[in-house]
């Protein structure tokens, strides 16, 4: 093609590009899959610009689908198994807006450009439709719809009881106003936060070490860990149950995209009933957090965090588990 010869692309059906728009973790994405067919481009080359360029791509840009959420969602997707030819080997990625606009760098083609200008249209029309229909629904009916949600759960009904002020429930009402879903929402000590921000948060407060004690992990647990500050060590203690546990493939992917990161694995044993993350252990600032789910669950039902002040007891039952022999990924 001659350097002055200027490419014309046929235009993208946007109402098909917003029936492949997905609400998932509170974020709108696409899926690779879908963003790569209107790039010109394979799945797998377009997910390899993202990993080339992985500090382009927080998790708010672009993040990595769990096997509940591919479940869940129904997207029909094809995982390969082992000695069978077909489907995928990994599992598929989303991108947000901002990932979709961030891709066009990575990619550096006009086909892209043109594309991801008309994907990003979609989004922009599909978030104005949504908000202009919220206003339809009137205000006692969403405050009732509120209300229902609190009635479904004992656990909420008892936080809303014995821990929540008035002003408490008033900032939660405010987290349904701005279009977070209600099963999105985690109480950390009394304060609603969308369920990813509060381990998140959680995380960030570390300056030594990070402890989990949970018997289910994902990848979201891992990702969850990422907005730690580096050099943190990074312990897991957990049996690793479930009918979807971390796999090794999964970890070894991980450590690819952030080399930088190395968690020790070890065994529970069978010893530990509730879920706890403990910040800093065997320090003057050594906190200790008891969490209502699994960190890998996190936005798929309404939990509680609740710090806890007295440490002291706790201590010896970790120093206990620290002694347990080491949890090996298959």
């Amino acid at each position: 093609m001659a350097d002055n010869e200027i490419t014309i692309y046929e235009p993208i059906d946007k109402e098909k590009v917003k029936a492949q728009i997905y609400d998932i973790r509170g974020f709108r994405v696409m899926l690779d899959k879908d963003i790569a067919i209107y790039f010109g481009v394979t799945t797998g080359n377009l997910n390899k610009a993202m990993k080339r360029n992985i500090k382009r791509f927080p998790e708010n840009f672009c993040f990595q689908l769990t096997d509940e959420e591919i479940s869940r969602f129904q997207f029909g997707i094809s995982m390969q198994t082992a000695g069978v030819k077909g489907g995928r080997t990994y599992n598929p990625y989303v991108y947000t807006e901002q990932g979709v606009a961030m891709l066009t760098s990575a990619l550096h083609t006009d086909r892209a450009i043109e594309a991801s200008i008309q994907i990003m249209e979609a989004f922009v029309e599909m978030s104005h439709y949504i908000r202009q229909n919220r206003q339809l629904l009137p205000y006692d009916e969403l405050k009732a719809l509120e209300l229902k949600h609190y009635q479904l759960s004992d656990k909420v009904q008892n936080i809303e009881r014995n821990m929540l002020t008035r002003a408490d429930l008033s900032d939660l009402m405010k987290l349904f106003d701005t279009g977070i879903k209600s099963e999105e929402i985690l109480i950390l000590n009394g304060e609603p936060f969308k369920a990813d921000e509060a381990f998140q948060r959680i995380y960030k407060k570390a300056k030594k070490s990070i402890i989990i004690v949970d018997d289910y992990l994902g990848v979201k647990t891992l990702r969850h860990l990422t907005h730690a500050k580096s050099g943190i060590n990074i312990t897991i203690i957990s049996d690793n149950k479930g009918y979807s546990p971390l796999r090794l493939t999964e970890y070894t992917d991980f450590q690819t995209e952030y080399p930088g990161m190395q968690i020790k694995f070890i065994k529970a044993q069978n010893k530990v009933h509730d879920r706890f993350i403990i910040l800093d252990y065997g320090t003057k600032s050594m906190k200790v957090y008891l969490c209502g789910s699994s960190s890998k669950d996190s936005g798929n039902k309404i939990t509680a965090i609740i710090e806890i002040n007295e440490t002291d007891v706790y201590k010896e039952c970790v120093k206990n588990l620290l002694s347990h022999p080491i949890l090996t990924l298959r």
